[in-house]
């Protein structure tokens, strides 16, 4: 009669984590095709400032540009 118990409670955690990470799964997918199609590189709305001012390449030398690659880690 208890091997009978242990089968259903074993049965039942298997059913339960099965459930959870297939819920896990479509959750994380959902999530990801959220975000895939969230254009973060588009042109802002509104009333946007420009931060930065690129050099031109005519007016810069190696020493400036080796400058703005420590400044800036680009």
């Amino acid at each position: 009669m208890s091997y009978i118990k242990v089968i259903l409670q074993t049965l039942k955690v298997f059913i339960i984590f099965t459930g959870c990470t297939v819920l896990f799964y479509y959750g994380i997918m959902w999530l990801s095709e959220e975000y895939q199609n969230y254009h973060r590189y588009d042109e802002p709305q509104g009333s946007a400032l420009r931060v930065s001012n690129p050099m031109r390449e005519d007016d810069s030398t190696w020493f400036d540009r080796l400058k703005l690659f420590y400044l800036n880690g680009e």
